[in-house]
């Protein structure tokens, strides 16, 4: 399974709500609510670089499946992570929030969870 490519959102679900809960501030939730982000994948085996492009920040983390590594969040803040693959699905948890992506039908599906709060994004390769 391959995530590597620009990737751009096509829909998204839950967009607001979920940015609320975790802190985003109403300025930049107004910014990105119809904001095409873009999301550019390298991948080489298990390692990967995941750069996702919003209006107002650009969020580049490295990784290999299975291992501890520093990470940064869109808020700017760092953590600690393990990214983990199974059945085709890449999770990793966040400070708040847990996200998995998957590819399904030719599509880039990324489902972030915070408590009962569900942020789906859907992405075209481009």
């Amino acid at each position: 399974m391959t995530f590597a490519g620009r990737w751009e959102i096509e829909s998204q679900e839950g967009y607001d709500e979920f940015c609320k809960v975790v802190g985003i501030p109403a300025d930049v939730i107004e910014k990105g609510r119809d904001y095409k982000a873009v999301t550019e994948v390298t991948q080489n085996g298990d390692e990967f670089t995941w750069t996702q492009v919003y209006p107002t920040i650009k969020v580049t983390n490295k990784f290999t499946i299975g291992k501890e590594c520093e990470m940064d969040s869109l808020g700017g803040k760092k953590f600690k992570a393990t990214v983990n693959m199974e059945g085709g699905k890449m999770t990793v948890n966040f400070p708040n929030y847990t996200q998995t992506n998957e590819i399904s039908g030719g599509k880039l599906i990324e489902t972030c969870k915070a408590g009962s709060v569900v942020l789906r994004k859907v992405s075209k390769k481009i």
